[in-house]
């Protein structure tokens, strides 16, 4: 108890309001405030405006992939990315059992099944190696994909989701899923910023996406973005994201079921303000993550750090206990 009571008071002398701590707190130390009233004075405030297209340049130069698409969250990004990649319903999509809701939410609202898998230790994201088993146990490939022979339905996507920024596996995983037909998203909703192998986390899976609400690294106050390397999956992306409206000068004609998921331009103005900090933001929080390394291998707690193949972002530190027991009372003593 006493040395989880040490802990709390040394993780208070990092911050400058020591009665709480939160998640995340935004830092708003650039254009931000700039970027807002020209916003404001060009009276492009909605889903039309420059920041949007400039928010969308900048993060596929950030993620190293071909075509980025401004969306209203990481949730709505999610479902999107699943419905670029084939998902219908009735179909089956593997993810892992570590995760945030809106994860499972964004497979429901394409009205298919969640199948949650284990995670890997080391990563705290899908384990490849659970994927595999299932597939060697539940799989069998067909025509048009992979099934699941206990529940005939289409496995028709693998959702990984770097926890906490830290990537999985993502080689292995790479390898099961194409050898199973398994298209990957990557939900990298906590991850800009971490790399796997030297490329950025998002860009390798089929589509990624990442999310900017007011506790990520990145924010705009709400917002996500879903890249790809597939520019025709890019722009069918940012239709149907756009109600899915066959562009004419007056007619309004939508071919299929769309979304207004668009990012507003004021939201898109402070993300763009924000992704100029990314490097600092990456910086201070690995600067952090080197302080909590040194002390808690001091004190008997292990923290939890990057593999030696990927660079994490250290969105959120994490440490781990021995027993259930113990991570109750370092709960209760942190809270």
């Amino acid at each position: 108890m006493n040395n989880f009571i040490n802990s709390v008071d040394f993780i208070k002398t990092r911050f400058s309001d020591q009665h709480f701590i939160s998640l995340h707190v935004p830092h708003f130390g650039g254009n931000e405030k700039k970027y807002l009233l020209d916003t404001i004075d060009s009276t492009f405030v909605s889903s039309v405006g420059a920041y949007v297209d400039q928010f969308e340049k900048m993060m596929t130069e950030i993620t190293a992939t071909q075509k980025a698409v401004a969306v209203v969250n990481g949730t709505a990004g999610i479902q999107i990315a699943l419905r670029l990649v084939g998902v219908k319903t009735n179909d089956e999509v593997i993810t892992q059992a570590l995760t945030f809701v809106a994860t499972a939410n964004a497979i429901a609202y394409n009205n298919a099944h969640p199948i949650f898998l284990d995670v890997d230790l080391d990563t705290m994201g899908l384990s490849p190696k659970a994927v595999e088993n299932f597939l060697n146990e539940f799989g069998e490939l067909r025509d048009d994909g992979c099934y699941n022979k206990k529940t005939n339905r289409k496995i028709a996507a693998c959702l990984p989701m770097h926890t906490f920024g830290f990537p999985v596996h993502l080689d292995e995983l790479i390898r099961v899923c194409n050898q199973w037909n398994i298209p990957i998203v990557e939900d990298a909703a906590e991850s800009l910023g971490s790399y796997y192998k030297e490329k950025p986390t998002g860009s390798l899976g089929k589509v990624g996406v990442f999310s900017f609400n007011g506790n990520k690294i990145v924010t705009c106050g709400g917002g996500g973005a879903v890249v790809t390397n597939d520019v025709i999956m890019g722009e069918k992306g940012k239709y149907i994201t756009t109600t899915a409206k066959i562009p004419h000068p007056y007619e309004y004609v939508h071919d299929e079921l769309g979304f207004n998921y668009r990012m507003p331009n004021l939201n898109a103005a402070l993300a763009c303000a924000q992704l100029e900090q990314l490097n600092q933001f990456l910086e201070n929080k690995r600067n952090l993550a080197h302080q909590y390394q040194t002390y808690f291998s001091e004190n008997g707690i292990i923290f939890r750090t990057e593999t030696p193949e990927t660079k994490a972002n250290y969105w959120l530190m994490c440490v781990e206990l021995e027993n259930k027991a113990e991570r109750d009372l370092f709960l209760k003593t942190t809270n």
